[in-house]
């Protein structure tokens, strides 16, 4: 199937929404993933979410990815900054020539209350939309993952290295988390949207 959705954030950047209905033959020859991913689906996400950078940028060197001991993928080197992330039957990635980028799609599912008081503060959940909590959850821990994956590290307290500031509930829009490790503190602009029981957000 073609992407879903495509977004051009400026002439360098730009990110992508896949639904999945191929086969691994399809995606087999145009791109590589690691030999040590055994599990179909698996495979199948990443061959998807690697397809899917070159939909992006034709000119992605797709073959020189490697993967760094905390699992982020990189091109080593190179201008190009991506991130990847996989849900089910779909696949979100985002690509940049200019600064580091994080992605994130999830389902708006009952798994993300039930585990909420392990990544938002008192302070978060106090902004929280009690007619809309489970969604407005959904798009601070999808946050929190994309802004995991733009820092790539790994080694990340959920709770305690990352703090969204409170924002209105909506369907669409910004919000801003900021990211605080003894290496590392930013403040990052991110921006959500929810569609058909997804939610996709991006560093922004």
């Amino acid at each position: 199937m073609p992407l879903i959705r495509t977004i051009q954030m400026n002439p360098g950047s730009r990110l992508g929404v896949w639904k999945i209905t191929e086969e691994e033959d399809f995606f087999a020859g145009k791109v590589n993933i690691s030999t040590a991913i055994h599990h179909p689906h698996k495979r199948l996400q990443h061959f998807a979410g690697r397809y899917l950078l070159t939909e992006l940028f034709p000119d992605f060197p797709i073959r020189d990815i490697r993967i760094m001991e905390s699992r982020k993928p990189y091109v080593h080197g190179n201008d190009y900054h991506f991130s990847i992330s996989h849900c089910g039957d779909y696949v979100a990635a985002i690509v940049s020539k200019e600064e580091a980028v994080g992605i994130d799609i999830e389902e708006i599912t009952n798994k993300i209350e039930k585990v909420s008081h392990k990544f938002l503060s008192v302070t978060e959940q106090a902004f929280i939309d009690p007619g809309n909590a489970l969604a407005q959850k959904t798009i601070c821990w999808s946050a929190k993952e994309a802004v995991f994956k733009w820092y790539g590290l790994g080694s990340v307290d959920f709770k305690e290295n990352m703090t969204i500031e409170p924002f209105t509930f909506q369907p669409k829009g910004f919000l801003t988390c900021n990211f605080n490790k003894a290496d590392k503190n930013a403040r990052l602009y991110l921006q959500y949207l929810l569609d058909n029981e997804l939610c996709l957000t991006w560093t922004a």
